[in-house]
């Protein structure tokens, strides 16, 4: 019997035509060191093709690094998918929470209505003062996985309290110029105290808003006037961010000032070039922004500034170029063209920054 069984593993083991020492007579399979040969032959197969095309100048050194990684099956991080995904997921539950708010406040009641939300901003607020590291000057790191996420919940939970409390008791009888002074005032402190640059964002926004809405207090404020006042805006967050900065109180939010500042500026210049009349000077002065924000950008090696040249240099000259046409088909074949040549260039000059990084 044991020979015959014998006779029988010897048929199966030629059967794949392969020498017998290949196979394990217990498994009927490829033993373990002949798999783990052939993987070492494959992965020096790939990581030599990796070298090649790295040395050609086909891929950067960084994607040759990730794609080595991805061969070793190595993990890679996803933290900046997940941050924005949960940093979405804060923004729609507040704006449920807001809809819900809105569509039921009357069977709630005012009274359950500010309990529940005041319940929410006192409970973030608590967590976020018991677990936040001491103060400091530099960048502090978050302690733990969800601490921002907590506070930029209790920070969007305050808008939308101060908005129902306008809404529904009218405790300064409509001056949402004082609500917004007054959330930008908080903002700034919760960013710095937390060293969070979204709650930032939220607090420059807050500014920006209450700016707007002090000039539409104004008897006779004109377009012209909300143009000027946002320049002024930006040499005001743009002077401060570099103020504090070289103080060396959080120098890394430097970046945030100066991104929202560009963008609000090139829109203040972008609306004098779209005027009828007077917008020569407009339109010198946003080519001027544009080439300074592109030698910001390439300096720094800081790919955004470039985009926002090129983007806001783009509009511009279109509506120079185009102005006095009235030809839909001529505009439509011009955009279609110099629009997919703008995302191209953009696109080439991203992958530049990439493999220069």
């Amino acid at each position: 019997m044991d020979e015959l069984n014998f006779r029988h593993i010897h048929w199966r083991i030629f059967l794949h035509g392969e020498p017998i020492g290949m196979y394990d007579e217990l498994t009927d399979g490829p033993n373990q060191r002949s798999r783990l040969s052939r993987q070492n032959q494959d992965f020096m197969t790939i990581f030599v093709r990796l070298e090649h095309w790295r040395e050609q100048g086909a891929i950067s050194a960084e994607q040759h690094v990730h794609l080595a990684s991805l061969a070793r099956r190595e993990p890679f991080s996803i933290f900046l998918e997940l941050n924005i995904l949960f940093y979405a997921g804060v923004l729609a539950f507040v704006a449920g929470l807001g809809w819900t708010v809105t569509t039921y406040s009357q069977q709630l009641g005012d009274v359950l209505v500010l309990v529940i939300l005041t319940t929410i901003f006192a409970a973030c607020s608590w967590y976020c003062f018991s677990r936040a590291p001491a103060w400091a000057f530099a960048q502090t790191p978050a302690p733990n996985a969800v601490f921002d996420y907590v506070l930029y919940l209790g920070s969007l939970v305050w808008c939308l309290e101060l908005a129902y409390l306008e809404n529904r008791l009218h405790l300064l009888s409509g001056q949402w110029d004082l609500y917004l002074l007054a959330t930008a005032v908080f903002f700034f402190f919760l960013a710095y105290r937390f060293d969070n640059r979204f709650v930032l964002s939220l607090a420059l926004s807050s500014l920006a808003g209450w700016f707007g809405l002090t000039i539409s207090h104004w008897p006779s404020h004109q377009d012209a006037a909300y143009r000027q006042y946002a320049l002024i805006y930006c040499l005001i967050i743009g002077g401060g961010g570099a103020l504090l900065q070289y103080r060396g109180v959080k120098p890394h939010f430097f970046g945030t000032y100066l991104n929202i500042a560009a963008n609000v500026g090139c829109w203040a210049l972008l609306s004098g070039v779209f005027q009828r009349e007077g917008y020569g000077l407009w339109f010198l002065a946003l080519l001027i922004a544009c080439g300074v924000s592109l030698a910001w950008g390439l300096k720094r090696r800081q790919f955004a500034f470039v985009a926002y040249s090129a983007v806001y240099g783009y509009v511009g000259v279109s509506s120079m170029l185009i102005r006095n046409i009235r030809d839909f088909t001529f505009i439509l074949t011009y955009f279609v063209f110099t629009g997919v040549a703008m995302v191209v260039g953009l696109v080439v000059i991203a992958r530049r920054f990439e493999r220069q990084a």
